[in-house]
């Protein structure tokens, strides 16, 4: 007795997933590949370039505070808008630094798997010849002289620098003879994706390298006399007199070095444009900090001192009139205080300048408060007096040719007791309006002049010095930025000019072709070419009838072309 099983052939239907799966998994990894498709990379981009555009057109906090508050108090409720949106804020905002964030994600997950693909690729052999040559963009058919295995091996030793593979297989013909054909299959051009990989793998390093240097990077601004007695050590933030560090940066890392200003020149133009600013400078780093040696640099614009990993750019310069006060008790103080330039081509420049009491001329401290000196006022370069009683000071040129000041002199209280900060540039107005800041006179004085007022106290204008404004710039990823943007425009280049081709060759004895019945010379071969860019404009365009006549070693007048299909 024989038992038969009988299996049904339809194979069981697979159980549906579990719910959790679709309603969680599926809209998660369909998420996932939108987000890491190229065209989200490029919209990605593209979204970054754009939202970077409000950064270069509207002040920005982190820069210049004053000025950023000035321009939204100017422009109402469209600016305080703005301001709650953090567009006064770009590069640290919420939405930038999501779509930075986004991007960086989107590369990593496109780029990874194209990666993985191309390693694969470069380990794998050329695609096998197609079945009807006929239907690719580029076939060529020929008749040569020659045995097939002569032929094949001429055209493999052609296809030097190409990726090649050669196969033969036998096929029975019309009249049962076994015949060997022959067929190669080659292909070049993978540099072609390794550069596009290389261009987008160094657009996320530059990407990187640019967050790391906003993470660990800092600069530091400070004006300083050009009298060769200020000096800028990096050795705080404190020493700055604005500072603006990564998030990372804490200023107990500052790289130390110290920077003096010796003298500045500058060179102008007779409608009165700079032509030149250089200040020749003294600066110690590293071991000359110990043993107390000084190197002297000249620094231009655009052309910074590099010290101890960091850089020190001049960006730009004024004037800093010197007064002497003499107070009644003939003590004197002098100082030597930068004005703010109010006229870029003319440098009218304003400021103001605080003096305390000599110690011991009022042990009460507040009658010594009650007796402070402050000076406010206009610095021309060259003095230009103009208005009805040719008493209005402006300027006609930046260079110091005639420089003269208007200034109000002030009795009371200045404020320097307070612990306030003050605006080193202008008086504290409300000092002024309570009547605790009284006006004592309003005069212009030439070099070497001098007012007194109702106590006996005098103040004296003897003359100028030149400031330089320097910045002190550190970025540790700035060689990796440098780095990556090479790359980038490496890979682009190779991708560009680097054609992806592929060909391929059958070869076969000309008396088994059907196409040729007439030939009877046993040595004669045909050879199907054909072959395949991604384009036409990929570098074959009519260049592949002379790439195939130089891989069988042909010329064409004395070709026997049978067929030559060319789409």
């Amino acid at each position: 007795m024989t038992d038969t099983i009988v299996r049904d052939a339809t194979p069981a239907a697979s159980s549906p997933p579990p719910v959790w799966k679709r309603r969680l998994l599926w809209p998660a990894r369909n998420l996932w590949r939108s987000l890491t498709s190229m065209r989200t990379a490029l919209a990605l981009l593209f979204l970054l370039a754009l939202a970077a555009v409000p950064g270069a057109l509207l002040p920005q906090r982190s820069l210049n505070s004053q000025k950023t508050q000035a321009y939204i108090d100017d422009h109402g409720l469209p600016a305080r808008i703005l301001d709650r949106l953090q567009f006064f804020e770009v590069f640290s905002s919420v939405w930038f630094t999501a779509i930075y964030v986004l991007l960086f994600i989107s590369l990593v997950g496109c780029l990874t798997p194209r990666l993985i693909e191309h390693g694969k690729a470069l380990r794998a052999t050329p695609v096998a010849a197609p079945r009807n040559f006929t239907r690719l963009p580029r076939h060529d058919r020929h008749e040569v002289d020659g045995a097939p295995s002569e032929i094949a091996d001429r055209v493999m030793g052609n296809l030097r620098g190409w990726r090649r593979i050669r196969t033969t297989r036998s096929v029975t013909g019309p009249d049962g003879e076994q015949i060997e054909i022959i067929e190669i299959s080659a292909e070049k051009g993978y540099l072609r994706e390794f550069g596009n990989l290389v261009f987008h793998f160094a657009l996320l390093a530059l990407l990187v390298s640019i967050a790391a240097g906003k993470m660990w990077g800092y600069e530091g601004t400070r004006i300083l006399v050009a009298d060769g007695q200020q000096g800028l050590c990096n050795t705080s933030t404190a020493v700055y007199d604005s500072f603006r560090g990564g998030n990372l940066v804490d200023g107990t890392d500052l790289a130390p070095f110290c920077v003096q200003v010796d003298d500045f020149t500058a060179k102008y133009l007779p409608s009165g444009q700079a032509d030149m600013y250089s200040a020749r400078v003294d600066y110690q780093a590293g071991s000359d900090l110990e043993d107390d040696r000084t190197k002297s640099a000249t620094l231009k614009v655009n052309d910074p001192l590099r010290v101890a990993g960091d850089r020190v750019y001049l960006l730009g310069h004024g004037y800093a009139p010197t007064f002497t006060v003499t107070f009644p008790g003939g003590e004197k103080r002098t100082q030597t205080v930068p004005f703010t330039p109010n006229e870029a081509v003319t440098l009218l420049s304003s400021g103001a300048a605080r003096f305390d009491t000599p110690a011991g001329l009022y042990p009460n401290a507040d009658v010594r408060r009650k007796n402070q000196i402050a000076v406010e006022g206009l610095f021309a370069p060259t003095a230009l007096l103009t208005g009805a009683t040719g008493s209005l000071l402006s300027s006609s040129f930046p260079e110091a040719r005639d420089p003269q000041v208007a200034i109000r002199i002030y009795k009371g209280d200045t404020g320097l007791d307070t612990g306030r900060p003050q605006n080193v540039y202008s008086l504290d107005q409300n000092l002024i309006n309570q009547g605790r800041l009284l006006q004592k006179a309003q005069v212009n004085l030439a070099v070497g002049q001098s007012s007194t007022i109702d106590d006996g106290t005098t103040v004296r204008f003897d003359g100028y010095q030149q400031w330089v404004s320097l910045q002190v710039s550190h970025d540790p990823a700035q060689q990796y930025v440098l780095i990556s943007a090479i790359a980038m425009l490496v890979g682009l280049l190779v991708s560009l000019l680097i054609k992806r081709r592929r060909v391929w060759a059958r070869i076969t004895p000309a008396d088994s072709s059907r196409l040729d019945s007439a030939a009877t010379d046993k040595r004669l071969t045909v050879v199907e070419m054909a072959g395949l860019a991604r384009t036409d404009q990929a570098g074959w365009g009519e260049g592949f009838g002379d790439l195939v006549r130089r891989l069988l070693e042909i010329d064409p007048p004395g070709a026997r072309t049978t067929r030559t299909g060319e789409r």
